[in-house]
């Protein structure tokens, strides 16, 4: 392993032909030096090679765990358990999807220009939020179920769907899959990474959400939009066009599931729901969160409040809810 400084940046890279070598151990770093580990991405098409030129299943689950599992980073480990990756799981997607990995491959390369950004933002973010905590970041390649998730103080970034763009072939993938993240790509995820890295980098400050689909529309709701506040930038969903131009519906259909427990109209899903959008709870957290700010006459009170609500706790939840005026009259107009 090598150690490159570039930018302000700490990133912890996989040096070429260094594969078999050790993980790092876990690091801290000072806010505003995160530290950025990225050599799995380089591990892994190491092993993807290794895997392709094998027939026998066996051997082939052997070669991805010695190079790519066995030396992987505390990042890499945390995003498998968090989304339940299986060795046969990658298998499986490297047999069945050639053209999606041929695709996907070059862009990978980008983990370092991607996380650029990232010093500036998080010296934004410690201004309008002082009580910020260090995390790490972790770029590893995933089995396409997250673009990006969190565990403790590790953000954990798919880096197969968070770094890629239109160019990705996504014609082997199943029906549903295809559909959703054909779609996305074509948004260009690659150009908003660091709106995504601070998104997940907020929930890192966060206490962890309450079941109701309430405490997670906020949980999510209150990351995008500090994520805005720092980079400037909403990520150019289909759910930021709709949610406008439905408001009044999406906040009445809000107001009648925000105590159920049954997430699948409003979060990480596809289009087959009932709004024909996905993810239509981002954009009512985003709202909610919105409202919270504009109506507050101390604005960095605010954002400490919202990254410090207790999700947990669904008094706590829909208090802060009513106090942003969301689901009344005197709501602030839904954004343009």
């Amino acid at each position: 392993m090598k150690f490159v400084s570039w930018i302000g940046i700490a990133l912890i890279a996989c040096a070429p032909g260094a594969q078999a070598a050790a993980p790092p151990a876990p690091a801290v770093a000072p806010v505003g030096q995160p530290v950025i580990q990225a050599g799995d991405i380089d591990r892994f098409w190491v092993a993807y090679d290794a895997v392709r030129s094998q027939t026998d299943r066996q051997a082939k689950l052997a070669q991805f765990q010695h190079l790519y599992l066995d030396p992987a980073t505390p990042g890499l480990r945390a995003l498998m358990a968090a989304r339940g990756y299986t060795p046969d799981q990658y298998i499986d997607a490297i047999e069945n999807w050639p053209k999606f990995w041929a695709s996907i491959r070059p862009l990978t390369g980008r983990a370092r220009e991607a996380a650029a950004p990232l010093a500036k933002d998080l010296a934004t973010f410690r201004a309008i939020y002082p009580d910020i905590k260090p995390a790490s970041i972790t770029y590893a390649i995933g089995v396409l179920r997250t673009g990006g998730t969190t565990q403790g103080n590790m953000v954990l970034i798919g880096a197969e769907i968070a770094l890629a763009d239109e160019t990705v072939d996504v014609s082997e993938l199943p029906e549903r899959m295809r559909t959703r993240l054909g779609t996305f790509f074509a948004t260009r995820p690659f150009t908003n990474n660091g709106q995504n890295n601070i998104h997940e980098y907020v929930h890192t400050q966060q206490e962890e959400s309450g079941e109701s689909l309430a405490a997670r529309v906020v949980y999510e709701g209150v990351a995008e939009f500090v994520a805005e506040q720092v980079t400037g930038h909403r990520p150019p969903l289909q759910l930021y066009v709709y949610g406008p131009a439905h408001r009044d519906a999406v906040r009445d259909q809000f107001r009648a599931d925000m105590a159920k427990t049954d997430w699948n109209d409003w979060l990480y899903n596809n289009d087959h729901n009932i709004f024909g959008v996905p993810d239509m709870g981002y954009f009512v957290g985003y709202e909610i969160a919105r409202n919270f700010y504009e109506r507050a006459p101390d604005k960095r009170a605010a954002i400490r409040t919202m990254i410090q609500l207790h999700y947990g706790d669904d008094e706590a939840v829909r208090a802060y809810i009513a106090q942003s005026g969301y689901l009344t009259d005197d709501h602030v107009p839904a954004a343009k």
